[in-house]
């Protein structure tokens, strides 16, 4: 059977799996809340199992980004900069990759979380994941946005869903500053290694939310061009 020339000229597009991989990677992050319920209960067992499955959806976020790369040939017609989608689809990995980090530095360390810390950084947790779920949601109109030519008014929608993005960051920089306050006055009480390492987590977990945000920043540009 002769090869359409239409079909090569465009190919398949790489929205699906972009999509696709930002859902791998919110799955990721919402394990990650089960991970931490298990680690605050010190049931390793099961926060053990939760880090198994984050590693397995990271896996998978692997492997559709290599498939975003195969389906984006630099000569694929598309609306918008080949170089964007690449970085978008970049952006979006780096939080599977801190959601296994995160799990994978707890467990290994059967890292206890300070008790006046514990609903503090289960709030925090959940700002991000929170923030994660929204650059979801705005990822998840994107094939909405190649159909209206990043026009009309799909294009007010998804600039809400940024915007409401970039509220949720920021009530999570809050929470950052507030839990990083309250480990400050723990800190003579607590063995000098194990504050280093929650630090640390504290970091990761604030990143989770901030690369979140730049997902959302990386479409705002698709929108601006």
């Amino acid at each position: 059977m002769a090869s359409n020339p239409l079909t090569n000229l465009f190919g398949k597009s790489p929205i699906a799996p972009i999509q696709q991989h930002m859902t791998s990677v919110r799955d990721c992050a919402q394990t990650l809340g089960l991970f931490l319920d298990a680690a605050v209960e010190g049931d390793w067992n099961a926060a053990k199992e939760q880090q198994k499955a984050i590693t397995k959806l990271e896996h998978e976020a692997d492997k559709l980004k290599k498939q975003v790369r195969i389906q984006l040939p630099k000569n694929l017609f598309l609306p918008v900069p080949r170089s964007d989608l690449l970085d978008l689809v970049r952006i979006q990995d780096h939080i599977a990759n801190l959601s296994k980090d995160i799990a994978g530095l707890m467990l290994g360390r059967q890292m206890e979380i300070p008790e006046k810390l514990t609903d503090l950084m289960r709030d925090y947790l959940q700002l991000s994941i929170d923030t994660v779920n929204q650059a979801h949601r705005a990822i998840d109109e994107l094939d909405e946005l190649l159909e209206s030519g990043f026009r009309g008014r799909e294009v007010d929608f998804v600039e809400s869903l940024i915007n409401e993005l970039d509220k949720l960051e920021h009530e999570n920089d809050k929470a950052q500053v507030k839990i990083r306050a309250v480990l400050f006055k723990q800190e003579d009480s607590l063995p000098p290694v194990n504050v280093m390492f929650l630090y640390k987590i504290i970091d990761w977990v604030g990143e989770l939310a901030n690369e979140a945000q730049k997902v959302g920043a990386r479409l705002q540009i698709l929108l601006a061009r």
